[in-house]
């Protein structure tokens, strides 16, 4: 092979290279009327995409599953429901302040069956259902062990108070960076599925805020913002099992504004 020859080669490997890291960092559309999508280097007519959903946790267009399991609304279901339960205690409804009881379905219903939720959806190939249903069921476990004496964990800042909200405002901060996170990743979804992160997002920015400053009506915000988030949850999860053979009322997806970028 001449020397020009091989030059143009590795012109062209390049040029390719190029072209094929073009197509995973970024959506493609392409044919004469836009009905091909290529994403991640795969190419697929456009009616074969399912677009952005809450009810299945998917944030973006994609192909659909390969099977037809949907773990989501359990998880979403499991998280709503605890999210509720905790958020009632810290807006101190009906004049409770003990959230113990969350413990129950922190350690059940929010924490092993929507990790296990989370496993399913790893299964279907949702990288973002299993993302965030198995941390928010790690979050719901690693919460209630806080009350759990057998772990020691209140036992330990008996000496000084202060010491347990600042740990517990360290722990709400870090789970709030992670939500901003998800919040990224839902910016091309659908309202109800940007807002169920979004308001998650606020209801830990507060909660934390309560935790560090020791103002009680902070804390309290953060838990009507958390009751907002659980029935946004319900809504997702509604999304995602009812249909027109069971059910006279559907859900309407409404997809965000989409703004183009070079």
């Amino acid at each position: 092979m001449s020397s020009t020859s091989s030059q143009r080669s590795a012109k062209e490997g390049l040029h390719s290279a190029k072209d094929d890291h073009h197509g995973v960092s970024r959506v493609h559309v392409h044919g004469e009327g836009g009905e091909y999508v290529t994403i991640n280097g795969q190419k697929y007519y456009r009616h074969e995409l399912m677009a952005a959903f809450g009810g299945t946790l998917n944030p973006g267009v994609s192909p659909y599953p390969q099977n037809r399991m949907n773990p989501a609304p359990v998880g979403l279901s499991g998280f709503a429901l605890t999210t509720i339960v905790l958020s009632l205690f810290n807006a101190q409804a009906m004049g409770i302040v003990v959230p113990n009881v969350v413990v129950s379905l922190a350690c059940m219903y929010g924490g092993a069956l929507q990790f296990l939720t989370g496993l399913l959806e790893f299964a279907t190939g949702n990288t973002f259902g299993c993302t965030a249903l198995t941390s928010y069921g790690a979050f719901w476990i690693s919460y209630a062990a806080i009350f759990i004496e057998a772990f020691g964990i209140e036992e330990a800042y008996q000496k000084d108070a202060s010491q347990m909200e600042n740990a517990v405002g360290f722990f709400l901060i870090g789970w709030a960076i992670f939500t901003f996170v998800l919040v990224l990743n839902t910016l091309k979804s659908t309202v109800a599925f940007f807002s169920l992160f979004f308001f998650l997002f606020i209801t830990f920015v507060l909660l934390a805020g309560g935790a560090f400053s020791g103002h009680v009506g902070v804390t309290r915000a953060g838990g009507v913002f958390g009751v907002i988030t659980g029935f946004i949850a319900w809504y997702n999860a509604f999304a995602g099992t009812a249909t027109k053979a069971n059910s006279y009322i559907v859900a309407h997806p409404i997809p965000l504004p989409a703004f183009k970028r070079d």
